[in-house]
């Protein structure tokens, strides 16, 4: 399956943008990483360094932010490359570009337990409940999953963060099936680290 993944001769299509997408704290750092490792070239920056809750970094472009502006001048210089852009900011990416979006998955309760552990080391207080919190991220999950459905030029890759950490194979593989490039799989496999899923709710 590797070496037949990896001897592929097709490449991202000039005007494809990858984009690793999810909630906050859903792994789409980790996702970043994999791809980077793999040989993916990334559109990031350094303002937002490593810290404690990313030990590994958090692969972000600040120029994201101004998508919710209708700000997008700086995206073409994201063709070819994967980006990072959290699931509140998809729906304002232009119509004119074609995305391949990975999508990272991750029990809501999992992520509201890791936010709160972020707060918690940066003395900040979180003044939403978790149960308002997870009515939202419903809510917000089942909008914008029907929205990805109907962009004639997006494709999506849905992606569970648990099942990338307990069988990183199969995961990179169906990546790179999805995005249709060759990438150093074995480079990938090795980067999600189970001593940082910190937040597993046992089942």
């Amino acid at each position: 399956m590797f070496k037949r993944l990896l001897a592929r001769e097709k490449t991202v299509r000039s005007g494809d943008i990858i984009v690793v997408s999810g909630l906050p704290r859903s792994g789409t750092s980790m996702m970043m990483s994999m791809l980077v490792g793999g040989g993916l070239p990334a559109a990031m920056d350094s303002i937002r360094v490593a810290d404690e809750d990313n030990p590994k970094g958090y692969y972000e472009l600040e120029l994201v932010k101004q998508l919710r502006e209708g700000k997008a001048d700086w995206l073409p210089s994201t063709q070819g490359k994967a980006v990072k852009i959290i699931s509140y900011l998809l729906e304002f990416l232009p119509s004119s570009f074609r995305y391949k979006v990975i999508f990272m998955e991750r029990p809501i309760e999992e992520i509201l337990a890791s936010q709160r552990k972020m707060l918690e080391r940066r003395h900040e207080e979180n003044k939403i409940p978790d149960e308002v919190m997870k009515e939202q991220y419903d809510q917000h999950l089942s909008a914008i999953k029907y929205w990805l459905a109907r962009q004639p030029n997006i494709a999506t890759l849905f992606v569970r963060y648990g099942d990338l950490i307990s069988d990183p194979g199969t995961g990179c593989a169906r990546v790179a099936e999805f995005l249709e490039i060759p990438l150093d799989l074995e480079a990938m496999v090795n980067v999600p680290d189970h001593s940082l899923y910190r937040n597993r709710i046992e089942k």
